[in-house]
């Protein structure tokens, strides 16, 4: 709907907290709507056919270094490119997130979350941000890629310092962007100086003995997808167990039929991240004129895919504004879809599911602490003040 005199604040707190009013507002009056103010203007797609759409041509609507800006001097491999090459790195990739790979690592991801439980159990009273959803992601992901465990909260303030920049505007924003870009490649690049010298077993050295094409990556090659994992690694999960476990501790029977009956549980996981859709939206680039809806897109338009609208789009399942835990079918888009659709979807199911097992074995009856109002984070939904008490 070009030239649309729909408005709203994209920043709201109110909208963050609860962003599907706004979903359906799209949805139903302008699906494919260009929007010309802002900082940052482009096209927002929301329903769901239309987002599938966009997420399966990547021809048309491309994920290349023009789409995101995030502080990267380089494209981020292989989020940045486009098939054929993304496919060629992307087939060197996925063997480690493969479902056989993130089964052995699940007794230690259990042990982990289990020591990080047990540290609030009996206090009756936790940030569940702090206390496990940050932690917890951020220790199991440091360790597979390589870089030091002992330096999660450096790290983990690098990755909200590109993702949460603090700037009110464009220009502040990309000016501490780039800043703390910086610092992020120059953390991998020394890592990765270190295991040209003496490998490791992690991802990292995994990366510098592989080959695309016949062609050994280099070690900048291995910087470009560290950059990548580094924000993708330590913020995802996190964003999602915080929407997870927020809606649980204000929802008392959704809670208490997991702790009833604990195989629902990844039924449950998958009906949350599709009803909260911790990642809301990812950029596209058109790189042709084309069209949507009957809305026209010029070549070079930034498009919006707002995964969270398509989540909860009528089309895509019935009742989609209520949450069941017994869908037997449930196709979201929370990670995505066609060739750029999330690497570590299985290793973030195996993360929530084994949090979800323990917590509510230890914890089974808790809620928001009284007088919080949770502020959610926009654009990725993550809750920093997730105060619950039981």
């Amino acid at each position: 709907m070009a030239g649309d005199t729909l408005r709203f604040d994209r920043n709201d707190p109110e909208r963050a907290r609860d962003p599907r009013g706004l979903y359906k507002l799209l949805r139903d009056h302008a699906p494919v709507m260009n929007m010309e103010e802002g900082p940052r203007p482009g096209t927002l797609v929301s329903r769901y056919e239309d987002v599938l759409e966009v997420l399966r041509h990547p021809e048309i609507f491309s994920s290349n270094d023009d789409a995101i800006d995030i502080g990267q001097k380089r494209p981020m491999i292989p989020l940045q490119l486009d098939p054929p090459e993304q496919t060629k790195f992307r087939k060197l990739m996925a063997p480690l997130f493969a479902p056989k790979v993130v089964d052995a690592l699940e007794s230690q991801t259990r042990r982990l979350t289990v020591e990080l439980i047990d540290r609030v159990a009996e206090k009756g009273a936790c940030n569940f941000h702090d206390a496990i959803a940050e932690p917890l992601p951020s220790t199991v992901f440091l360790q597979l890629l390589g870089l030091p465990v002992a330096r999660a909260a450096e790290f983990i303030a690098l990755k909200d310092g590109i993702i949460r920049p603090p700037a009110e505007t464009e220009a502040e924003r990309r000016s501490a962007v780039l800043g703390t870009g910086e610092k992020i490649y120059a953390v991998l690049e020394e890592v990765v100086a270190e295991r040209v010298e003496e490998r490791r077993d992690d991802f990292i050295s995994g990366f510098l003995d592989s080959e695309v094409d016949g062609e050994r990556l280099t070690p900048q090659d291995v910087v470009d997808i560290g950059y990548l994992f580094f924000l993708a690694g330590l913020d995802t999960v996190t964003a999602s167990l915080d929407c997870i476990l927020a809606y649980l501790a204000q929802h008392p029977k959704a809670r208490a039929s997991l702790v009833e009956d604990p195989t629902l549980i990844p039924n449950a996981i998958e009906e949350l991240l599709r009803f909260e859709t911790p990642v809301t939206a990812v950029p596209r680039i058109a790189t042709e004129d084309t069209e949507m809806a009957g809305c026209p897109i010029a070549r070079g338009t930034r498009v919006n895919v707002m995964l969270g609208a398509a989540n909860t789009d009528d089309r895509l399942v019935n009742e989609a504004d209520e949450v069941d835990f017994h869908r037997e079918v449930n196709k979201h888009l929370a990670f995505g879809a066609g060739a750029h659709r999330c690497l570590g979807s299985h290793l973030a199911r195996m993360e929530l599911r084994v949090v979800l097992e323990e917590w509510h074995a230890r914890v089974p009856d808790y809620s928001v602490a009284p007088g919080v109002e949770l502020d959610y984070s926009a654009g990725l939904r993550q809750v920093e003040n997730l105060e619950l008490v039981w």
